[in-house]
């Protein structure tokens, strides 16, 4: 039986979602603005807007965009110092002019105590956003 959180091409992955009562278009203005950027992807970056476009946090997390869907999706590698392989993390939105939904996911993660560590990770970026979006 293979455990939870482990498939067959993307190795160990996590995803988690919250929805918020926010447009959708505000919710990607929010989650594309500088502030927000800092708060998922991390400090001191940018979001790349060309793919294969480069970016690195103040804490030494480099990655590169992969793709970029307005109003839909963003997707790039993530490395934090340390890492010697990049994640894949994607950010996913979905909604309507009263409510949003926003997923990150996440995958290539080293093994279940990675996949535990992320999911905490991404719970409390989502709880750090709640502010942001609700404004």
């Amino acid at each position: 039986m293979t455990p939870t959180g482990l498939t067959k091409d993307a190795g160990w992955e996590i995803g988690v979602s919250r929805t918020f009562p926010v447009r959708r278009d505000r919710a990607w203005a929010v989650l594309t603005s500088d502030e927000g950027v800092a708060v998922w992807l991390g400090p001191g970056s940018r979001l790349p807007t060309e793919v294969g476009e480069g970016y690195e946090t103040a804490d030494g997390a480099t990655g590169e965009l992969r793709s970029l869907r307005p109003l839909d999706r963003v997707r790039l590698t993530w490395q934090p110092a340390g890492r010697l392989s990049p994640t894949i993390v994607q950010v996913v939105i979905r909604g309507d002019d009263t409510k949003t939904s926003v997923r990150i996911h996440q995958d290539h993660l080293a093994d279940a105590d990675e996949r535990g560590r992320q999911r905490a990770h991404w719970q409390a970026t989502l709880e750090r956003l709640a502010p942001l979006l609700q404004r």
